[in-house]
């Protein structure tokens, strides 16, 4: 793995507990949705080649993932990173408590996850802490390599590992984690949440190296992101409470970490100066000194291209075309852990069972011949191609290609307006008052409320993309309220099931482990659709049982639930997308390969005229 896609890869690990939300038209492209194509006549050209307007096609998969200059770092040198971003980062900057990505990505460059995986996300033993699992009395056994330290000197104890279970479980904790597997499963660690306990009575230290976890059971999440990936500094938080960490001087001004560079000052929300940690556990880091800065996406590409930066993280992808032939610069590229959707409203959230409530006989969007048809009605590679020339493309399964060893293409409706009329037709949605709009199979007016959020270029054009595409096929659909909406807004009324909302866009960012039932499970409040099914169910269960410790079986499963949702339609996925990172020429060893490569660890990464 290798230093930024290490990072990169360590944040999507995250967002397995964290499940952030994504907003249409804006924010970091790792986790957040941008939502931000256009909505006019988005045919592509006939040829396959260029997009609308004359625009070259790309495809992700033809650029390089590691840049060509590569070798041994010197050692020495400044490599400065731009982070193009419209907000600060909030700086809260310890992985217990942060919210947001631009502070994981912050956080990615000093300090690293205590345990290293592999391109298939699967937890491996080449990082500072091993583990060995033991499937006859269900526990796992963390034992961490000698020499590795803190960077104010202080030797990593196993205690700084359990210490963030201790964190996150304890009742003063008011942070977003500890809800998953791998806190959730740990044997007394919901009687140590709810202030029933004083210690975890699952997780016992047997020396400073070595603590050993009982869970209830193994479930095959465990090593796909369940264990928490990160060591915690006990003695750098000795004497504050669990309720102040989270503001603390040593989470906001002063952090520490493991990684190969120590922060050195924080401009608050601006940017972080580091430099190198001599004492860092796999050898000398190859630069001496990192700058990370926060730059607007409308200056990002002139500093890239007057060399004011090296490296531009969350480069906005729909500015690439325009600069795809900067001098100077190698453009790298992979998938992103992330993909739009359109979500069918299909019933509402009990907060007394803590479940949703799956009642399409009486949702407006109840009928699947309904949304399938509005499925077919819907050109997504157009929208790809036009937009993102190519960089974003026509989603169909939920498993998304950024688990490549899991996605399979499956089978979904296709572009076909000719095929939404006749299965409207058929299901008895047909204009009865001449106004060119269907009614319901009753005679009833169909009125659509369509909800999508305000936030970039073209975020509004998409919209309108969607309403005319369904529009053209007879459906009265607009846009709740009339108006796009504002993000805090729009997930307030998503999440609180608002009666205006029938359809709604947004996207996901997915974690490292593959299990969809944080998302579409029936007791996971980000089941936004709230759809549910008993075979659903049963195998998003089945996916994380003991029978899918096999892994080529919890493949299957997961492939036979994404089929299911394309034919249940809760959701229309649309868009897979891709990122482009610009990276100076000067630059050595960076890569965004998911692949772990010890010779491209982020220590590795160095500049070629450090003197």
């Amino acid at each position: 793995m290798t230093k930024i896609s290490w990072s990169r890869l360590l944040f999507f690990m995250m967002l397995a507990l964290v499940l952030a939300l994504a907003a249409c038209g804006g924010g970091d492209e790792s986790s957040e949705d941008s939502s931000d194509e256009s909505s006019d006549d988005a045919s592509s050209d006939e040829s396959g080649d260029t997009a609308e307007g004359g625009g070259e096609i790309y495809n992700y998969e033809d650029f390089p993932k590691t840049v060509s200059n590569t070798g041994d770092p010197s050692g020495e040198g400044t490599l400065n990173i731009g982070y193009s971003s419209d907000t600060p980062f909030e700086g809260t900057l310890n992985w217990a408590f942060y919210n947001g990505a631009p502070d994981a990505d912050m956080m990615a460059h000093f300090d690293e996850a205590v345990l290293s995986m592999n391109a298939d996300f699967q937890y491996t033993n080449d990082g500072a802490i091993t583990y060995e699992i033991n499937e006859d009395d269900k526990t796992v056994t963390f034992t961490v390599r000698d020499g590795v330290k803190w960077h104010d000197g202080t030797d990593l104890t196993i205690q700084d590992y359990v210490s963030s279970y201790e964190v996150i479980g304890h009742p003063d904790y008011d942070g977003v984690r500890g809800s998953t597997d791998g806190f959730t499963l740990i044997e007394g660690f919901e009687e140590y949440r709810a202030g029933d306990a004083d210690e975890i009575s699952g997780i016992e230290i047997v020396d400073d190296k070595t603590a050993v976890f009982t869970y209830k059971e193994l479930a095959p999440s465990l090593t796909a992101g369940g264990f928490w990936a990160y060591a915690f500094p006990t003695h750098y938080y000795e004497g504050v409470e669990v309720k102040d960490m989270a503001a603390a001087p040593q989470t906001r001004e002063n952090p520490i970490g493991i990684g190969p560079y120590k922060v050195d000052s924080i401009v608050s929300g601006e940017s972080i100066s580091m430099s190198k940690f001599e004492d860092y556990w796999r050898g000398e880091p190859g630069l001496s000194e990192v700058n990370v800065r926060v730059i607007a996406p409308s200056s990002i590409a002139s500093a890239v291209e007057s060399g004011e930066v090296d490296i531009a993280k969350s480069f906005p992808t729909d500015q690439f075309p325009d600069v795809a032939d900067m001098e100077g610069v190698e453009w790298l590229s992979n998938v992103e852990g992330s993909y739009t959707y359109i979500g069918f409203k299909l019933g509402s959230w009990n907060a007394d069972e803590g479940k949703v409530d799956y009642k399409p006989e009486e949702m407006k969007m109840g009928d699947v011949e309904l949304r399938r048809a509005m499925w077919h009605a819907v050109d997504n590679d157009a929208i790809g191609e036009r937009f993102y020339n190519g960089l974003r493309w026509k989603a169909t399964s939920l498993i998304t290609p950024y688990h490549a060893n899991w996605h399979e293409e499956i089978e979904v409706p296709e572009y076909d307006p000719e095929e939404a009329n006749r299965i409207l037709d058929e299901a008895g949605y047909e204009d009865t008052d001449g106004d060119g709009m269907r009614e319901t199979p009753e005679g009833e007016p169909l009125e659509i409320n369509f909800a999508s959020m305000s936030g970039g270029d073209i975020a509004e054009p998409l919209a309108n993309y969607y309403i005319q595409s369904w529009r053209d096929v007879g459906l009265n659909v607009s846009l709740t309220n009339g108006r796009l909406i504002e993000f805090n807004t729009f997930y307030d009324m998503v999440e609180n099931d608002d009666p205006e909302i029938d359809i709604y866009q947004g996207a996901w960012g997915v974690g490292s482990d593959v299990d969809p039932s944080g998302l579409y499970g029936p007791t996971a409040p980000f089941n936004y659709t709230r759809y549910e099914s008993e075979e659903a169910t049963a195998l998003l269960e089945q996916g994380n049982s003991e029978e899918a410790l096999d892994i080529d079986r919890r493949k299957e499963i997961y492939n036979e639930w994404a089929e299911l949702m394309a034919e249940e339609i809760p959701v229309i996925p649309t868009l897979y997308r891709a990122f482009v990172t610009p990276v100076n020429e000067r630059v050595i060893n960076y890569s965004e390969d998911y692949e772990y490569n010890e010779d491209l660890l982020w220590y590795r990464v160095g500049v070629e005229d450090a003197e």
